[in-house]
């Protein structure tokens, strides 16, 4: 399941409870999508902010109306205990993956971490997706540590931060790849250290295409939850080495890259596009998370209705 696209779509609220029927409707649309995977609880999905039975409902939920579709569900909670509890309930609710990262108020160390991730990978009996995000965690993977974690069971992929791709979205790629570039060494750096079954994927969606264009298997992705059908463009030229045309495309989307850069991550721009787009209601993402601005949600419509004639 770790390959291509993984859709990353919000859980919306309506006045603090779940908006399941909204909810709903955004899976049925990745899956006519047909998308590659769906992660119905990552960082947009909101997985710190829901109790253990809603992650379970959120689970199942996706997984009943994926439509066949691999569904990956996060786990992560400051106490490995409720790890272990979380995994038990998005098990139970039918998941075939779970996404998993090093949640912390006091800010761990390397043997924490590992302690975390052989704790859950001697209990869990489906792949972890293992999820380095230091803007949220204030943690940084080092690579002996991706090493360690890589010899355990059932360690199925890495998503790693977009930002050694930065160059090449920047300043574009070369129609070979840009395989001298930083972001394609690190990525040759990471395959030595991690066995050759552990996929490895690309986060930071202003990074995706140029992540793809030199080797990730996946594009974890926030825009992808909202417009998989734009995104799987993007992918399919950078899968059939045209990583030009998929720049191109990305480059396209600056508008909202820019958004997320000043909202401080996609979840509220991404929210607001479901908004607009009549999945949810207004407002859809749960207290103390407030809308993005009139200005920047009037500028967000303006793109949507570029993208859908598109």
């Amino acid at each position: 399941m770790f390959t291509g696209l993984s859709a990353f779509p919000i859980t919306p609220f309506k006045q603090e409870a779940i908006d399941y029927k909204a909810f709903k409707g955004l899976v049925e649309n990745l899956a006519s999508a047909n998308v590659d995977s769906i992660c119905a609880i990552g960082s947009t999905g909101l997985y710190p902010y829901l109790t253990r039975g809603e992650k379970y409902d959120v689970a199942k939920l996706a997984v009943d109306h994926a439509n066949g579709i691999p569904v990956m569900a996060g786990v992560g909670a400051l106490r490995t205990y409720d790890v272990l509890k979380n995994v038990e309930a998005v098990q139970q609710a039918g998941v075939n993956a779970v996404l998993l990262a090093p949640v912390s108020y006091q800010v761990l160390n390397e043997e924490e971490v590992y302690g975390l991730y052989e704790a859950v990978s001697h209990e869990v009996s489906v792949p972890i997706c293992v999820y380095e995000n230091p803007r949220v965690t204030n943690f940084t993977f080092s690579d002996d540590l991706y090493r360690r974690i890589g010899k355990l069971p059932n360690i199925g992929a890495i998503k790693i931060p977009g930002t050694p791709f930065a160059k090449s979205s920047s300043k574009g790629i070369s129609p070979s790849g840009a395989s001298n570039s930083e972001g394609a060494r690190r990525l040759a750096s990471l395959r030595e250290i991690v066995p050759a079954h552990i996929a490895i994927g690309v986060s930071g969606d202003s990074f995706g295409a140029a992540g793809m264009s030199e080797g990730c298997d996946l594009w974890l992705s926030v825009i992808g939850g909202i417009f998989p059908r734009t995104v799987m463009r993007i992918i399919d030229a950078a899968q059939s080495g045209n990583a030009v045309d998929a720049q191109a495309q990305s480059q396209a989307l600056s508008g909202i890259w820019s958004m997320f850069a000043r909202n401080g991550g996609g979840l509220r721009v991404v929210a607001a596009a479901a908004e607009i787009l009549g999945y949810c209601e207004t407002p859809s993402l749960p207290a103390p998370f407030l809308p993005i601005d009139k200005e920047e949600y009037s500028e967000l419509e303006h793109i949507i209705t570029k993208l859908s004639s598109s």
